[in-house]
């Protein structure tokens, strides 16, 4: 395959739109066309990047002329829109969450094992240049057996009622969404797994705690991780800046990563700080890693696509499982269910 043609299934997710952008570059992919049952946006999508509207979900997924679809419908209707999708034998591009339940992730790991079709979940800070230095630092035992991680991922997306009242305002409904923790706080719950491997079980507080125009907006985890690490999980959905800090200490040394995901990269960086450093015992100083920073979220959400166009042809086997995409959503309800409960849970 040597150009891979897309269709998009809605474009209630606003990343969607940040795929289509970066793949009109691409010289291997072919936006072809989309569906929307709000077709207004699904005409204003198709108008600015190039596609056809289809008011029939099933002409985009069934087309033949169709190799690939992107799934970015409200969260809780992903698992219906993989089955038909995988059901016609498309590649797939999930939008992250997997899907707002266990049972839902379980049918979409059904139907793309039955099918055998080409699946990922798009968790953009698996491409982040830094993230994918700390994990081969990890994987490399640089600082010996971890002990424990901070991980603090946030943004201000409350802070701007156009997200609430707007046509994003479905993430704040608890039925497409679950909750804003729920939405964000998966992708570095996906890190978390990726990089130190599956959590055992958790405790959390989630909560309301300075606004009252979602589920919650506020909340950290504690994970306890198989491998014995103790991981704790910041995410703000009310934060009007942040450093974003990664700290993650080990037995024999200790990496610092400063200005990560989202609304710190708007931000300026003070100059002489480098993104990633470590320091390990007996070292004199820090050891630096002079590594490219996306430049916006905007950026790093654009990264998703490469991989994805890439896999689909051959050229490459990385992606996301369906079965990964599950673990993080397990983690995150099961932080939930800690906070309603006020207990520590199993995972």
């Amino acid at each position: 395959m040597e150009k891979v043609r897309i269709g998009v299934l809605s474009h209630a997710h606003g990343h969607s739109n940040a795929y289509c952008r970066k793949m009109l570059e691409f010289d291997d992919a072919e936006l072809v066309a989309c569906w929307d049952d709000n077709e207004e946006r699904g005409r204003e999508a198709a108008d600015a990047f190039g596609m056809e509207f289809r008011a029939d979900c099933k002409a985009v997924a069934g087309d033949p002329g169709i190799d690939a679809v992107i799934v970015a419908t409200e969260t809780d209707r992903h698992a219906e829109y993989v089955e038909l999708a995988a059901e016609a034998g498309k590649a797939i591009l999930c939008q992250k969450p997997l899907a707002t339940t266990l049972d839902d992730c379980d049918r979409i790991i059904e139907v793309v094992r039955r099918t055998g079709v080409k699946f990922s979940v798009a968790f953009q800070m698996r491409q982040d240049p830094v993230n994918r230095k700390i994990k081969e630092l990890v994987d490399a035992n640089a600082v010996g057996q971890i002990a424990v991680i901070r991980r603090r991922h946030c943004i201000g997306v409350l802070n701007n009622p156009d997200f609430f009242t707007g046509p994003t305002r479905w993430h704040v409904d608890p039925v497409s969404n679950v909750g804003m923790y729920f939405d964000d706080a998966i992708h570095a719950a996906d890190w978390f797994y990726w990089t130190f491997g599956p959590a055992k079980r958790v405790m959390a507080e989630i909560d309301n705690v300075v606004s009252n125009v979602a589920p919650d907006d506020n909340g950290v985890a504690l994970f306890r991780f198989e491998n014995g690490a103790i991981g704790t999980l910041f995410n703000g959905s009310t934060t009007v800046a942040g450093v974003n800090t990664t700290e993650i200490y080990g037995a024999e040394g200790t990496i610092i990563q400063d200005y990560g995901d989202a609304v710190s990269t708007s931000l300026p960086r003070p100059a002489g700080i480098a993104p990633l450093r470590m320091i390990r015992q007996g070292d004199s100083d820090w050891e630096t890693f002079d590594l490219p920073v996306p430049a916006s979220q905007g950026e790093r959400i654009a990264a998703v696509p490469r991989p994805f166009i890439d896999y689909v042809r051959g050229l490459s086997d990385e992606h996301v499982s369906a079965d990964e995409g599950r673990k993080s959503v397990e983690m995150i309800l099961a932080a939930y269910r800690s906070a309603r409960e006020g207990r520590r849970i199993a995972l």
